[in-house]
């Protein structure tokens, strides 16, 4: 689960627990505590507009101004949230989902009780609870089940819880996430103080089904009383303006009980839970002192794991009791376990959707989903017919470079065959005077063959004389019959030439060239 920033907003105190669900239970990670007053109710404001006061945390406000942002009216109205990102330094806010508690006057609260109107449904007037019933005034609200939630009583009635719109927490937060950069924190739930501190009591103390329990919330300015009925709300009695920072005794809150005990129809008290700022020995024993036959006690928090939190912090848990009922309320819900109240606003999820639509987008959403389904369906066809064609250009491509090998070897035969027809006039030519010249070089060969002691070493035609027959011979008068046997032939020369030992004439016999 991820981690939850819970944040109770009452007043000008605005409490942080940091808490998330791990296997082995639940675990509070951080806590702070920051206060908020305005510049006209606290003189010698050196800020634009705020002034920071961090009661639980070492920050030194001294040169806060030029750590946080540097200076001027527009850094002054960060100084608030640079003190919360202090005090929650290691976490991850932009992760953490967030759960804003309220109290009044954010919140409104009309009774029904069946004991007093026999059921019938309630009226649109609701009596503020900051003051006395002489000072109450009548306040219009709207009755939207968006931020409206009912809560059954304990006499069969029910309390409607109204979310007014002057949010402020809601507010804050959005001005954390603006300083961090971030467009908005998710918020997954608004809930109400006092119905989650009920609950979380009603959850964790042994109530008989007859007791009438009384839990006391003491914070820094103002106080709270919740009246139980066994493990039901039976009433809420006023915000009492009393708190550690103003309380100068305990006498306040005994005659404020014993009025609304009064305005409440609650006859005794079996039990008291003492919880927030102030949980002293001092304050148990003056409970004691007033309602002697009164079991009072302190809230215990035994289901939470604290692991590595400094003693200090421990010892000031009680404080943060509210945000840390809060969660449990809410974590429940996640489980199952029970139906909690949320008071979230629509805008508020509205601004938190990833894509923001109108009711009207709503009615394109089909359009859109069956656009995307015709696209995808026609790129998947264009890819496969892509494919297809890709592999037939591949082939014809192939084919083009067998054609052109096919043409390279058409153009060398087509060359032999052009050179073919030129040999051929080649031989032609030369053929005419074949049988010509076969008759002279048989007459040649046949008187070399007669003769043995004659031979032929050269045979040559010449533009001037005609054919040049020279060669050699071992006698001189062949020669003569030679020159006889070969028409109009002529013994040129006769020259002695021996060969090695023996002797030989070289000669040199010419004729003319037969005609073809």
């Amino acid at each position: 689960m991820k981690q939850i920033v819970s944040i109770y907003c009452e007043g000008s105190d605005t409490k942080f627990a940091v808490l998330e669900q791990a296997p082995d239970g639940v675990r509070l990670l951080k806590t702070a505590s920051v206060d908020v007053y305005s510049s006209a109710q606290r003189p010698g404001n050196t800020f634009a507009g705020t002034q920071i006061i961090d009661a639980d945390s070492a920050i030194q406000l001294e040169g806060l101004e030029g750590g946080l942002g540097g200076g001027g009216a527009e850094d002054g109205s960060q100084i608030f949230e640079g003190i919360v990102n202090s005090e929650l330094a290691g976490i991850k806010l932009q992760n953490c989902e967030f759960i804003s508690v309220m109290t009044e006057p954010s919140l409104l609260y009309q009774f029904s009780s069946k004991r007093a109107t026999g059921g019938a449904g309630a009226t649109q007037e609701i009596l503020t609870q900051n003051g006395d019933a002489a000072d109450n005034k009548k306040i219009k609200v709207s009755n939207s089940k968006e931020t409206t939630a009912t809560v059954g009583l304990a006499d069969g009635g029910d309390v409607k819880i109204h979310l007014r719109q002057d949010m402020n927490c809601l507010s804050m937060i959005n001005r954390l996430a603006k300083y961090n950069n971030r467009r908005f924190y998710k918020i997954v739930s608004v809930k109400s103080a006092e119905v989650s501190l009920a609950n979380y009591v009603a959850k964790r103390k042994k109530f008989f089904p007859d007791d009438f329990s009384l839990i006391v919330y003491i914070g820094k300015e103002y106080s709270k009383l919740i009246f139980m009925q066994g493990r039901k709300i039976k009433h809420f009695g006023s915000t009492l303006d009393v708190g550690t920072s103003n309380l100068h005794t305990y006498d306040v809150y005994f005659s404020k009980i014993l009025l609304e005990m009064e305005n409440g129809g609650i006859p005794t008290l079996d039990n008291i839970i003492v919880c927030g700022e102030d949980v002293s020995e001092n304050l148990v024993l003056s409970f004691y002192g007033t309602f002697p036959e009164t079991n009072v006690s302190r809230l215990e928090y035994d289901d939470l794991h604290l692991g590595g939190l400094p003693e200090e912090i421990r010892n000031k848990l009680s404080a943060f009791a509210v945000p840390i009922a809060a969660y449990f309320e809410y974590l429940e819900e996640t489980e199952k376990k029970q139906k909690g109240i949320n008071l979230i606003p629509k805008y508020v999820l509205e601004e938190q959707k990833f894509l923001q639509f109108g009711w009207h987008a709503l009615l394109v959403l089909p359009l859109l989903f069956f656009a995307a389904f015709y696209l995808t369906q026609l790129i998947l066809t264009n890819g496969k017919e892509i494919d297809k064609l890709s592999r037939d250009v591949q082939i014809q491509t192939e084919l083009k470079n067998r054609n052109l090998q096919i043409l390279s070897q058409i153009e060398g035969l087509n060359a032999r065959i052009n050179s073919f027809d030129q040999t051929q006039v080649i031989l032609d030519s030369i053929t005419v005077g074949t049988e010509v010249w076969g008759n002279l070089l048989g007459k040649i060969s046949a008187v070399a063959q007669q003769r043995r002691n004659f031979w032929v070493r050269s045979f040559n035609i010449e533009e001037q004389t005609g054919v040049k027959l020279e060669g050699h011979s071992l006698s001189k008068f062949v020669l003569t019959d030679v020159t006889a046997n070969l028409d109009s032939s002529l013994l040129k020369s006769i020259n002695y030439d021996p060969i090695r030992e023996r002797d030989a004439y070289r000669y040199v016999i010419t004729f003319k060239e037969p005609k073809r």
